[in-house]
Order: structure tokens, then C-alpha cells, then sequence
């Protein structure tokens, strides 16, 4: 890897970080090894994620998430704990009228050497805007973004947008830097994540979908990370990752399986609440689900505490609605849907349903659901792929029903942006192909809808409209499981899955 010099201003951050080391070592004891300059140099840390990249690690697609749970990418904003806005790359920001907010960047530099400038934000935001599909963030929003002087950018979009900070915290929105955009940037139109991004980690050799190796980013404005880098495998036999917690062979691994929960021993596993909902999505433009009444039939033929009981065994919640338990607000709010069809007699309608793997538990979900739509009358014939090589297929409506689990806060924190990017005729990730104009009625009206309890109202609306159509039939909600070594401290389990390894982490 070529060796960049730093700018004026990173040797000064750098000059700034050594000064502090002192009292970050102290406050954060490392097992690791100190350098003769006094910088912490942790032991690297052993990742198994469970996807591999599905897209060259464009930030634009499915692959957003991976760089920010490894610690690669940032936005101008992030979510705290509560899901409102924190800063980021941007240390403030200002509604300067409905359409128009001013951000404030904090002095930070790119992996690349370069500095974080008001015009390299406005050149970043620009090509997300123009990546086709549009990033989820970015569903039934338009925006463009300026330079503003020495520290500013001056974001507006076409309608009023009370979330925008929020929006901006998401994956997809990632800050890189001017390089990335080049004709290098993996498959056409996507930039590469690769030595221009912002994090504590950087990028620095990809093995195809088996493994990449990551350093730590000396000059990252958030302080030293308490790692030397991370071994990343993605590994997505949820069984294999398992295994390679109890062996000691990996530190830390995501997505553990609900059977191999109780396999591991109780020190090495760890649990938490998540936005995530396992649904059943129907394909409403072709094929038998075409039909409002065999949706409904599909939706009266499912057991969705039988799920929780028989496949998660007790690490998930029976399907309420898009939004689960853990979005704490939505249960008192729920709307009973209105205006469903029918449900009609099957017939034997030949189906084909549709999961991934990497999930280990969907394919046992897969074949429970299979069984109770064969009792209820379908002829169903199932298929399961890794995700990378089914995603295209099912956004291209190519099989009936697909069964998928989606965090349904993580786009954007806001409730109404996977409403938009799932469930209407102009949504990115639209897997039920849906596009109903009462649904686009209510999201929209949520879209322009402020204030807090307000927009949850306008939510839950949407939410029953969409219900309403049987276009997606709620089967759980999950919780977070991982399998942890007891030498690894500061693994992040966060709510919406867009963290997983900080600068705190460390063995």
C-alpha cells in the first residue's frame, strides 16, 4: 500500500492525538502493545460477518452496512441510542427554512491523505443522488448540496424534509472522498469505498466475497481506534460462525443463529433489541399473489407465534406490523389495517418462495411457511441462494414470495423512510413490487408530516395502509445475537445494525 503524506492540518490532529494518548490509555486499557511513539497498537480482531459484499462494497446498495459495522464509513450525521440525529463529519447543523439546512464540518481527513472540505461533502452528496437505484436514504427525496464557505454545506431538497440530519446519518449517505468517484469505482456508477473513506479503519485488501483485511486509519478525527485493524471473513454458514467462536478461532462473530445460542457458553454470548422484522413479501404485479385474495389467503395461512416458538426458539417476537417491539413507540400507535380483501381458496396456485442463508435461520423459516401454505392450499416450490446472488432476482419480481429480514430503522432512523423505499411505486428496494396509490397517499403525507409524535402517527398510518394491501405478511421480530470472546471488550450491539467494531473495541 502506497504511503501517503498528511496534509498541514492532519500532522497537527496527529501531534494533537499523541498529546491525549496518556489519558486515553489510562481511561482504556488495551492488552495490546504500545509503539515507541506511545500510539496504542492493539491486536488485530477476527470478524466473521455473515454477508459477503454483494456489490464490490458500494455504498449505494446492500454492502452500505458492512463498511459502517466495520468502522469504514460516516456521514455528516450518526444515530444515538434514542435514534435522533448526533453529529458526525458534521459537529452541527441549522434549519435555515423548510427546505434548506446548513451543516457545520468538523475538521477531519480522508483515508486518502485529503482533506474533509465543504466541497468534497458537496461532490459526495451529489453522486449519491445520482446512483441508479437511488439509495434507500434517499427514497422519494430529492436534494442537492453546495459548498459554504471555509466549514459549510448548504443542503436543500425539493420538499420540505424535517429529517433530513436524520437521513443523512444513513449508510448509504457515506462521505467519501473525490477519488472514490473515478472509473474504478467497482461495477459503473459505484464509487470505491477503498482508502477514501472517513472511519477509524481503512480498507486495504479484498479477497473477492471470502475476506478482507482492514487497518487502523491513524488520522481518523475521533481518536485513535484501540485496534491495529481487523481480519474480516464472511463466512455465511450461520453454524461455521458459531463454531468459530467456541474454537477461538474468530473474536467476534454477528448474526448468530437462534439454535446455536444454546450451544455457546453463556460468557460468550451476547444479546440485544433490534429494529429487524422477518416478512413475508408478496409479489403483487405478477404471478398468483397478483390477486388481492390469494394474498390474503397466504396472510389468514400463516402461524406467526408458531415461528418465534419452533424457529427462534424464543429470541424473536410474533409479527406485528412493520415495526416491532423495539421500536418502543409504535405498539400504542398501531392502526388496525381496513379494506382487506377476501381471502379466496387457493386451488393449489403453483408459487415459488424465495430466501437466503446467510441468515441461518430464514430457510427454517422458509420451510415452515412452505408447509403452511400447502396446508392452506398452495403448491409451493422453495428456493434458497446465498443473498448476493438472489437480490437481483427478487427485485426484479422474479419469484412470488421472498422472505427476507429488514431493519426497518436503518436506512434512515425515521419510521417513514423504509415505508417509502419499500412499499411505494417509485421505492429502491420495493421487493413486493407494490404500488398502490392509497399507500403512496399516506407515505407521502407522512413524508410532509412534522414533528415527533406527529410523523409516528402518520406512520402507523402508512404502516396500516400497506398491511392493508397483504403485500407483506409480518412474521417476526429478531432480536440481535452475537457470539462474543471474553477477551473483547467494546463490541458495539447497536439497534440498527450499522455498528459492530469502534474505536473501543479491542482484545
Amino acid at each position: 500500500m502506497q504511503v501517503r503524506p498528511p496534509s498541514i492540518k492532519s500532522r497537527l490532529r496527529f501531534l494533537t492525538v499523541l498529546a491525549l494518548v496518556p489519558c486515553l490509555t489510562g481511561c482504556f486499557a488495551s492488552p495490546g502493545r504500545e509503539s515507541s511513539g506511545g500510539v496504542p497498537s492493539g491486536q488485530r480482531l477476527r470478524v466473521a460477518l455473515a454477508f459477503p459484499p454483494a456489490e464490490n462494497f458500494s455504498p449505494y446498495g446492500a454492502d452500505a452496512t458492512l463498511l459502517s459495522r466495520l468502522g469504514v464509513t460516516e456521514g455528516l450525521t450518526a444515530l444515538d441510542a434514542n435514534g435522533a440525529a448526533a453529529p458526525a463529519l458534521a459537529r452541527s447543523w441549522r434549519r435555515e427554512d423548510d427546505r434548506t439546512w446548513r451543516f457545520t464540518l468538523r475538521e477531519a481527513a480522508f483515508q486518502d491523505g485529503t482533506d474533509v472540505t465543504p466541497a468534497a461533502v458537496a461532490t459526495a452528496l451529489t453522486h449519491a443522488t445520482k446512483a441508479r437505484p437511488a439509495p434507500t436514504a434517499l427514497a422519494g427525496v430529492t436534494l442537492s448540496a453546495e459548498p459554504d464557505g471555509d466549514s459549510g454545506v448548504r443542503v436543500t431538497t425539493a420538499a420540505p424534509d424535517a429529517v433530513l440530519p436524520m437521513r443523512l446519518a444513513g449508510p448509504s449517505l457515506a462521505i467519501l472522498s473525490p477519488k472514490a468517484y473515478g472509473k474504478k469505482g467497482g461495477h459503473p456508477g459505484a464509487p470505491t469505498p477503498v482508502g477514501t473513506a472517513t472511519g477509524p479503519f481503512e480498507i486495504t485488501k479484498v479477497n473477492g466475497g471470502g475476506s478482507a483485511t482492514l487497518d487502523r486509519y491513524d488520522d481518523y478525527w475521533g481518536g485513535l481506534a484501540h485496534a491495529s485493524g481487523i481480519d474480516a471473513r464472511f463466512v455465511k454458514d450461520g453454524t461455521a460462525r458459531a463454531n468459530a467462536v467456541r474454537t477461538g478461532d474468530v473474536d467476534i462473530a454477528e448474526a448468530i443463529p437462534a439454535a446455536q445460542a444454546t450451544t455457546l457458553d453463556e460468557s460468550t454470548l451476547r444479546e440485544a433489541g433490534t429494529t429487524r422484522t422477518t416478512g413475508l413479501q408478496l409479489n403483487t404485479r405478477t404471478g398468483p399473489f397478483k390477486d388481492p385474495a390469494l394474498r390474503a389467503a397466504a396472510r389468514t395461512a400463516i402461524d406467526s407465534p408458531a415461528l418465534v416458538t419452533g424457529v427462534f426458539e424464543g429470541y424473536a417476537d410474533p409479527g406485528a406490523g412493520i415495526f416491532g417491539p423495539a421500536v418502543t413507540w409504535a405498539e400504542s400507535k398501531r392502526v388496525k389495517p381496513a379494506g382487506r380483501a377476501k381471502a379466496a381458496r387457493p386451488g393449489g396456485a403453483s408459487i415459488t418462495l424465495a430466501t437466503y442463508d446467510n441468515r441461518p435461520e430464514l430457510p427454517e423459516v422458509a420451510q415452515v411457511v412452505q408447509q403452511q401454505l400447502r396446508k392452506a392450499g398452495f403448491t409451493v416450490k422453495l428456493e434458497v441462494r446465498e443473498y448476493s446472488r438472489l437480490e437481483s432476482d427478487a427485485l426484479a419480481g422474479k419469484f412470488d414470495a421472498f422472505i427476507g429480514a429488514r431493519n426497518s430503522l436503518l436506512d434512515t432512523g425515521d419510521p417513514v423512510g423504509v415505508l417509502g423505499s419499500d412499499y411505494t411505486c417509485d421505492g429502491g428496494y420495493n421487493l413486493a413490487r407494490l404500488c398502490d396509490k392509497k399507500v403512496d397517499r399516506a407515505v407521502a403525507e407522512a413524508v410532509r408530516t412534522d414533528g415527533t409524535g406527529e410523523r409516528q402517527d402518520a406512520a402507523m398510518a402508512a404502516e396500516a395502509a400497506i398491511l392493508g394491501t397483504d403485500a407483506v405478511v409480518p412474521l417476526a421480530h429478531q432480536q440481535i445475537i452475537a457470539g462474543v470472546s471474553t477477551q473483547v471488550r467494546g463490541v458495539v450491539l447497536d439497534p440498527y445494525e450499522r455498528a459492530l467494531v469502534g474505536t473501543g473495541t479491542r482484545r
